[in-house]
């Protein structure tokens, strides 16, 4: 342990030079020894100066490896022990107690430790003790953190010390000092800052300070709205996207081809458990290629619920079709079957699936805006897969096919396309995709047997209000429902804004039957 005690104090003589105040036995058995306020404020009094030693002898106390006698406060490295003020060796009794360190103790080693890093040279270790001590409120630290702010280089981290400096002066004694410190305080653009200028106004009676603290407030406030509108705009766009991941298989086997298709939310399910069997087949295989499991699971699952579907079209809906409420039963029943299957295989809970290490975290923006990584990898995917799907539906053979054979199958068949064999590649990608949905979906949530019962009413909602049969519209609606739902939560509350959205789309399907985008394919025909 000592070990590490040597380093720092190296470290500390190098930061402070020669150093002003060495640690002395009275003050050192006065931060050991003791009820804990008497402990605290012999630590503030003794760090208020800081040295080398004091720094050492509070890492050692941190690290429970101090032990006290009536003659000495013996610091241990090892099996021996050294004065704490003089630094030399001396016997161990066996009566030597250990310092009892509680909760409040342990805060404030820290504290101070943060405190004395204040002035590392380290630019990294200098940003790590400011980032411990952002909801500091201790009037001891300032005497450290004056010295800090004397001696900071960098203008980021000197502004978020100033910042500091003026949370703990918020709550002096002195009415002038809480009004500069609310002065400097409206600079801020943290959440944080909004909250303890409410609190410290509710406590305080000075007019000036008072008024201070109001014109402060008013300022952070307004930072923070366009962080919060921000939020909500990206909060629009991910559910937005996911949308649009889900009704994208669906604007396919129900857009162009005209299956009511009810097993869509089973088939993004079975996507999501090949996910978690990928993810678990690394976990006991690749452990060491563990964050890229995705990436591999992402074919997988795309295969999953193209061979289901595939199956599903060759099984029963080939001889529905033409049969639309026929075909609602059916897939009805056989989204149940699947539900049931998925319980008897992985269980009726839900079932676990980790993000990988690169996706943990978020893009931090401003103080109230953070971006998860998660959330944007979707966004990209979503977007990744509408062009893959535009760019095979429209510059590919099999595309050709299908949209031949959805316009005029007679047609179609005449000119020696296989649409039997057509259908069946067409269903496969619809449900494909509803399982590379499912992938992204475990990226964000928990999978279940009733995972897709969750979206299959949005995934409808989307490709009808966008134009049955019309990518396009399909991205419209989905984006355009994904921000109208998340800026109206904002207002109303959940449960109001998913009424207000159902209605707004019953109200412009009255107006507008054929959607966004007029309505082409069978349908149409029909």
């Amino acid at each position: 342990m000592f070990r590490f005690l040597l380093p720092l104090a190296t470290a500390a003589l190098l930061l402070f030079g020669q150093a002003a105040h060495a640690l002395t036995a009275d003050a050192a058995r006065a931060m050991a020894s003791g009820d804990t306020d008497e402990r605290i404020a012999a630590l503030a009094k003794a760090t208020a100066t800081p040295d080398a030693a004091t720094a050492a002898f509070v890492q050692a106390m941190s690290d429970d490896a101090v032990k006290i006698t009536p003659q000495h406060v013996i610091v241990m490295k090892d099996d021996k022990g050294f004065d704490a003020a003089t630094g030399a060796e001396v016997p161990v009794p066996e009566d030597a107690e250990d310092i009892v360190n509680n909760n409040r103790m342990r805060g404030a080693f820290e504290g101070t430790l943060a405190s004395l890093k204040l002035l590392s040279r380290d630019k990294a270790e200098r940003a790590a003790a400011i980032a411990a001590l952002r909801e500091e409120s201790d009037e001891s630290r300032l005497p450290v953190i004056d010295q800090a702010l004397v001696a900071e280089t960098d203008a980021g981290l000197k502004t978020q010390l100033q910042s500091i400096r003026a949370r703990i002066q918020l709550s002096s004694s002195d009415a002038t000092q809480r009004a500069a410190a609310a002065a400097e305080l409206g600079h801020s653009a943290s959440p944080a800052t909004r909250t303890l200028l409410i609190e410290q106004m509710k406590q305080e009676d000075n007019p000036a300070a008072k008024a201070a603290m109001q014109q402060a407030l008013s300022a952070v406030e307004g930072r923070l709205v366009w962080g919060e509108r921000l939020a909500a705009l990206f909060s629009g766009i991910s559910l937005g996207s996911i949308l649009l991941l889900v009704a994208l298989g669906l604007a396919i086997t129900y857009g162009l081809m005209g299956v009511i298709n009810m097993a869509h939310g089973e088939l993004m399910m079975i996507g999501a458990y090949a996910t978690y069997v990928v993810q678990g087949l690394f976990q006991k295989y690749l452990p060491g290629a563990f964050d890229f499991y995705l990436v591999a699971a992402v074919p997988v699952a795309f295969l999953a619920s193209a061979l289901v579907g595939a199956a599903l079209e060759r099984g029963v809906i080939r001889f529905l079709y033409g049969r639309p409420l026929e075909t609602l039963l059916a897939t009805w029943g056989i989204s149940l079957m699947l539900q049931q299957l998925v319980r008897s295989l992985f269980g009726a809970q839900n079932v676990g699936v980790e993000n990988p290490a690169w996706m943990s975290g978020g893009l931090q923006l401003m103080e109230n805006l953070q971006l998860p990584w998660n959330r944007l990898v979707i966004v990209g995917f979503a977007f990744a897969v509408l062009g893959a799907m535009a760019w095979l539906i429209g510059r590919t053979r099999l595309g050709l096919f299908v949209r031949g054979v959805t316009q005029n199958r007679p047609i179609a068949s005449c000119m020696g396309v296989n649409t039997a064999r057509i259908d069946t590649y067409a269903f496969a990608l619809g449900s494909g995709i509803a399982g590379l949905a499912g992938c992204a979906l475990s990226q964000i949530g928990n999978v279940g047997p009733d995972l897709g019962q969750g979206y299959i009413v949005d995934a409808f909602m989307v490709v009808v209000l966008g134009g049955v049969g019309q990518l396009a519209g399909t991205v419209y609606a989905a984006l355009g429902l994904g921000v109208l739902n998340k800026l109206l939560e904002g207002w109303t509350g959940a449960v109001l804004a998913k009424i207000a959205v159902l209605v707004f789309i019953i109200v412009f399907i009255q107006k507008r039957p054929q959607g966004i985008f007029a309505m082409k394919g069978r349908s149409a025909e029909a």
